[in-house]
């Protein structure tokens, strides 16, 4: 959520830098009611000032034995009017955080202009790309031939774009998950279990809801949702809180399931493991000071990137344009890994810098040394990786011309030795 402060100063500023994310905001409306709410308060305050200066004058009154009746039941109807400008500024109140809270993220400096990912700037390749002398295989085809993916099964069981692993491979997912959270912990990430549930303000606190409440998965009639990455329940955990300066940063990592209602056109992303309505993920999370958030996310980056280099996959990382990003985003980098069956890099992580947009939000803030008031936070958030993403990859690129899979160095001893499958 952007600070009404900054949308008062200068909405013009405001209009310009969410036109680069080609969003269209009427910030008209939002300093209209800015201004009869704080033309209440300030009605407000006068007549607080004015029954104060009355329940003196009665104090002086009684005091010389006078009658001050009248003085009384004008301060008591001081106290009536008072009450009533209250009340009518709650319902402005609401309305106002009910049009900001559907107000995009603005984008920081350095993020280019563009209308959508073919305008993205690549940053760096790294990697080398597999040179095949057979025909590749693409990995759906490949892991149903090998008895480790099971398509069909999973769209008999709850329908399409859902996927049911087996065997050696649900053994490589549980190997790289145990991989990602060990690379994760040593990089000083404390590891958290969270639940898969979250409930409406949790969603709010960290941008889905309420533009993307069609999106969800609801569990009815608790009024939970199923979570579309550990980033929620992640960030939520100091939702409220005053943190002190000692506690920051803050780094979490997480395992989880991820649940997305809406994913993605139909095409060929569809097919196999790229795009799926529930996949597995290890989250990054990180709680700043504002200061340090352009820093962390360069490190989260390369929290990202290492895992594929030593996984020895192939990768790009671009740093996405004003018309790509989402929502909450001032600034995101992608992480694409190279797909034969592409032909092209295809996205495996994203890590973004949300500066104080779901701290405001989320009403996480910190109290900095020596100083009395509270700042608010910087979260970003990314993943490292994408665990079905990841088997894809590795499937498809560590194929071999008898259509056996390879197992990456990295990674055999988290599958007890198995270097094929």
């Amino acid at each position: 959520m952007l600070d009404i402060r900054r949308i008062r100063q200068n909405p013009q500023e405001i209009e310009h830098l969410l036109a680069k994310k080609h969003v269209v905001v009427d910030l008209n409306q939002v300093n209209i009611l800015d201004q009869k709410r704080r033309d209440f308060l300030a009605e407000i305050e006068g007549l607080k000032a004015e029954r104060n200066q009355n329940s003196e004058r009665v104090a002086a009154k009684k005091k010389r034995g006078e009658d001050a009746s009248d003085l009384i039941n004008a301060t008591r109807s001081i106290g009536e009017q008072i009450r009533d400008l209250e009340a009518s500024i709650e319902p402005l109140d609401g309305e106002l955080r009910t049009f900001l809270l559907t107000v995009p993220n603005t984008p920081l400096p350095e993020v280019p202009e563009g209308n959508s990912s073919d305008d993205n700037v690549e940053l760096h390749r790294r990697g080398q790309i597999p040179e095949f002398h057979f025909e590749p295989i693409p990995h759906w085809d490949l892991g149903e031939q090998l008895g480790i993916f099971d398509f069909e099964r999973a769209r008999k069981i709850t329908g399409a774009r859902f996927s049911l692993l087996k065997g050696l491979g649900s053994r490589l997912s549980r190997a790289l998950i145990d991989y990602m959270l060990d690379h994760a912990r040593d990089r000083g990430y404390l590891e958290i279990s969270p639940p898969y549930m979250v409930n409406y303000d949790s969603m709010v606190g960290t941008g889905q809801f309420p533009k993307f409440v069609d999106d969800a998965f609801g569990v009815t009639p608790s009024g939970y949702y199923l979570i579309p990455t550990a980033e929620v329940p992640l960030t939520n955990l100091h939702r409220g809180e005053i943190l002190s300066t000692d506690a920051l940063p803050i780094k979490y990592t997480a395992y989880t399931a991820s649940f997305r209602a809406e994913a993605g056109a139909a095409g060929r992303d569809t097919r196999g493991l790229i795009r799926q309505h529930q996949f597995d993920k290890v989250e990054l999370v990180r709680i700043v000071e504002p200061d340090r958030s352009a820093t962390a996310m360069e490190e989260m980056l390369r929290d990202a990137e290492t895992i594929l280099e030593e996984l020895e996959l192939p990768y790009r990382t671009v740093l996405l344009c004003g018309g790509d990003m989402g929502f909450g985003q001032a600034k995101t980098y992608d992480i694409e890994v190279w797909m034969p069956s592409y032909g092209r890099y295809v996205e495996i992580s994203s890590v973004s810098n949300m500066t104080d947009f779901q701290a405001r939000r989320a009403e996480i803030r910190y109290r900095p040394k020596g100083s009395k008031r509270t700042e608010l936070v910087h979260t970003l958030n990314g993943s490292a990786l994408a665990v079905g993403r990841t088997i894809a990859a590795l499937v498809e690129n560590y194929q071999t011309a008898s259509g056996h899979v390879s197992i990456p160095l990295a990674l055999q001893s988290y599958m007890s030795g198995v270097n094929e499958i």
